[in-house]
Formats: C-alpha cells, structure tokens, sequence
C-alpha cells in the first residue's frame, strides 16, 4: 500500500508541476552570412527576430535549428550548428529554454512565406529600430558590446 501511495503522489506531483509550471525548449539561430546576421520578420508578430522555432517531441535541438532555418528562410546549407548559449525566458505561465546556435557560412533562398514575410542581414553591433528585446540583447553580446546573460 505504501509503494502505491508513494507512486499516486509522485504522478500527481508530476502532472500538478506540469500544469502550473510548464516548459517548453526552443531554438533560434545567430544566422550568418559573412560579417552580417540575418532577422525575420513574422507574419504574426511585429519586429525584427531571429529565426528559430519549437524543438518537436523526440527532435534533437541541431536538428530543429536546422529545420527551422529551412522554414523560414530556405537554408541550403552552412557549418555545423554550434551551440552559443542557453537562455530562459518566462512568458506567464510557461518558463521557456532557448538554445542560441551560431550557424556561419550560410547560405539561403528566401522566398516569403506564411510565416516569415521578410528578412534582413544586419551588422550586430547595429540592429535596426524595431529589432525585438531578446534579439537586440543577443546581437548585443556577440559583438562583444555587454555580457552574455542567461536570460532572454
């Protein structure tokens, strides 16, 4: 009876901690094409991001980086994702992490789509007006300009 009861509270426990604190694990990418970096802007929300997106149940996080950059900006290729940091970003009442890839040496095709309706290559140390908080702070870092945070 114990070893069920222990089992009940700890599958409540777990359900309880999902519903009030969920999370979820995203990507975004440090797109670069020679010196400059690239942003998108979404067909559903205003300003300039990077690109980037959800990882899928079962999906490895490098795998979704390049998924996504296929998406939304017609990646044909690059190097090797390598991971630039993990971030946390708490949007009420879901906490999320956000794995930041630099992908160099890349090269697209970009054709506006549902999703992404434009996109721009920027020098980092001068993000244009408009460029969302987090974006901003992570241009911010790789041109050296402030510390890496962990947060988004």
């Amino acid at each position: 009876m114990t070893k069920f009861l222990y089992k009940a509270t700890f599958s409540l426990s777990m359900i309880a901690r999902t519903v009030l604190s969920p999370a979820s694990f995203g990507v975004h990418a440090l797109l670069e094409q020679g010196e400059k970096v690239v942003l998108v802007r979404h067909s559903y929300t205003a300003g300039w991001h990077l690109p980037g997106g959800g990882v899928k149940r079962g999906e490895l996080p490098e795998e979704a980086n390049l998924r996504e950059l296929r998406e939304e900006v017609g990646l044909i290729r690059s190097a090797a994702p390598e991971l630039y940091g993990l971030y946390a970003r708490s949007i009420w009442p879901v906490n999320n992490v956000i794995g930041l890839y630099r992908v160099r040496d890349a090269e697209f095709a970009f054709k506006p789509n549902l999703e992404v309706r434009e996109i721009m290559l920027v020098d980092p140390a001068a993000p244009p007006p408009g460029t969302s908080p987090g974006a901003s702070r992570r241009l911010a870092e790789l041109a050296g300009k402030v510390p890496r945070s962990p947060h988004w």
